[in-house]
């Protein structure tokens, strides 16, 4: 009786701490698949700036907001207007709409 009392505490606490953890693994291919798939890459460079910023400089950029991973789902998923050689008009909207895909691309933007 008190080893199936014990069991039952110890999985209880066991999946309470699973629950509390915000650790979530990026997946890189994906994100880089999802970029390649939308052709972000034709302005945006991990480390150079091309016609759009670097993947670094967003990134730089978004540090220390607490909103940022939403703000960079935001930009992709809504087309805002930004400046590409001198001429605005509005960034393409990413092709993708299931919400753990733009999670994961965020959070891989923001880790550069």
């Amino acid at each position: 009786m008190k080893s199936t009392i014990s069991l039952a505490l110890a999985s209880s606490l066991f999946l309470s701490l699973a629950a509390f953890n915000p650790a979530h693994a990026v997946d890189a291919k994906q994100a880089e698949m999802l970029m390649k798939s939308n052709k972000c890459s034709s302005c945006h460079h991990p480390t150079k700036t091309k016609s759009g910023p670097s993947l670094k400089k967003m990134a730089e950029d978004f540090k220390g907001k607490p909103d940022a991973e939403q703000l960079v789902i935001t930009a992709m998923t809504t087309g805002p207007e930004v400046e590409i050689d001198g001429e605005k008009e509005k960034h393409k909207i990413i092709k993708s709409k299931d919400q753990a895909q733009l999670k994961n691309l965020a959070q891989w933007l923001l880790a550069h």
